[in-house]
């Protein structure tokens, strides 16, 4: 039996398509023709000199386009992108992979041009999040961030594997080699001194009652061979120390306008300041753009996909790959919640134990994406752990056949010590939950 089908979606009148390279662009411009419902259209190619981009700008703007759309092409969408948004367009940046050219056709950049402006006209693409300027710069500080603590950590491994490489086996006895002690020592290593009763008794606070096995790990065969390659491995890390201390001071300047929000995601378990600046930086503070908790767990790639073929469902886990740097950063707190008494830190020793570690990270960085969206999308809402016990109860309501309601938001103080710094210390008060990593 047939029924009415209403197509509520109208062809943009004025439309362009931008296929991006690093050195030159082809435009497709399509507006409605003189008469009837023919279009026409015009392809023009143009280099991605700003000169160049301002002029193709302005052409678009006297044609009274009304969107742009371009493939997020590397990182050469960007001074297209931001110069068109200047000029008051409404640039929208895809996915390359909505917008496939059909199989068996040949493939040119103004036959993709072509193809991409037919495609948007007929409004059947969805446009990218692409954040505010202010955003923008956060986000480029926290990723550079993020990069030189992974070229840190690298740096630490060549110097373990280096005094290795001597028979120093200070990584034995030494939980942390890079603390006061053993940067003491390795110091002290560089300067020449091989004496493994002097460099033992380097040794400080808690280290201390350690000295006999640290006698025996300095025993070894330590070089000047070793000695230059350690000295340029711990100028190094000193300088990577340098540049982030640095970025954390620039970050804490653009996270001002932002403080209600950063206290706000201060207040979830596993989230601390640097935390809750990578996570502003990757979803932004405006929750209109997600209508709904879900939409921001489908854009972070934390909802279970939907497979389904010849009446079978397949692949029930994530969506694909998302944010990486928000997928990193909540995977750290899922973890560190995980260590606390809390309610997320029951559910997630609860579900590795059924199901596995890696489940329960994502399990638990989308139940904390929830809450963030409860937050931002609440200015004066507030977070109240209710303790492990409170699993046991919703897991009782479920039975039941009822639906709890969620405590995810209040107006209640937050219960423990507040900080803004980048760089926390640890708090005069009891803290109940740990904090997050850098």
């Amino acid at each position: 039996m047939f029924a009415e089908s209403v197509d509520e979606d109208q062809i943009i009148g004025r439309v362009a398509a931008l296929d991006l390279g690093k050195a030159e662009l082809v435009c497709c411009v399509r507006l409605p023709g003189r008469t009837g419902p023919r279009r026409v259209q015009e392809v023009s190619t143009h280099t991605t000199m700003t000169r160049s981009l301002t002029e193709l700008a302005n052409r678009l703007v006297e044609l009274r386009i009304e969107r742009v759309v371009m493939e997020a092409t590397s990182d050469y969408w960007k001074p297209v992108f931001y110069l068109l948004e200047a000029h008051g367009l409404q640039p929208w940046l895809v996915n390359a992979r909505d917008v496939r050219h059909l199989p068996g056709r040949p493939k040119t950049d103004v036959l993709d041009a072509v193809w991409l402006c037919k495609v948007a006209e007929r409004q059947m693409l969805r446009p990218s999040f692409v954040p505010p300027a202010e955003i923008r710069q956060l986000r480029d500080l926290t990723r550079y961030r993020m990069s030189l603590v992974a070229t840190r950590g690298a740096e630490k491994n060549r110097v373990e594997k280096l005094l290795e490489d001597a028979c120093i086996k200070v990584s034995v006895v030494a939980s942390d080699i890079f603390g006061t002690s053993g940067r003491s020592m390795m110091d002290a290593l560089v300067a020449g001194e091989r004496d493994p009763e002097r460099l033992a008794e380097m040794a400080r606070t808690r280290m201390r009652a350690k000295i006999p096995q640290l006698r025996e790990a300095f025993t070894g065969f330590f070089t000047e061979h070793h000695a230059m390659l350690l000295k340029q491995m711990l100028a190094r890390i000193d300088g990577i120390d340098a540049d982030i201390n640095l970025l954390d001071t620039r970050i804490e300047a653009h996270l001002a306008p932002f403080a209600d929000a950063v206290d706000q995601l201060d207040e979830i378990d596993g989230i601390g300041p640097i935390a809750a600046a990578v996570i502003i930086a990757e979803i932004g503070v405006d929750m209109t753009r997600f209508p709904t908790a879900g939409h921001l767990c489908s854009w972070a790639k934390f909802a279970p996909g939907v497979n389904s073929s010849a009446g079978k469902t397949k692949g029930r886990g994530s969506t694909g790959h998302g944010n990486r740097y928000l997928a990193r950063i909540l995977g750290e707190a899922a973890v560190t919640a995980g260590r606390g008494n809390t309610f997320l830190g029951e559910r997630y020793r609860r579900i590795a134990r059924r199901r596995g570690k890696k489940r329960a990270q994502v399990a638990i960085g989308r139940s904390i994406l929830i809450i963030i969206w409860h937050l931002l999308a609440n200015p004066d809402a507030h977070y109240i752990d209710l303790g492990p016990r409170s699993l046991h109860t919703i897991n009782h309501h479920r039975n039941q056949k009822t639906q709890p309601h969620p405590p995810t938001t209040s107006t209640r103080l937050p219960r423990h010590h507040r900080t803004s710094s980048l760089n926390p210390t640890t708090p005069t008060g009891n803290a109940r939950r740990p904090r997050t990593p850098g």
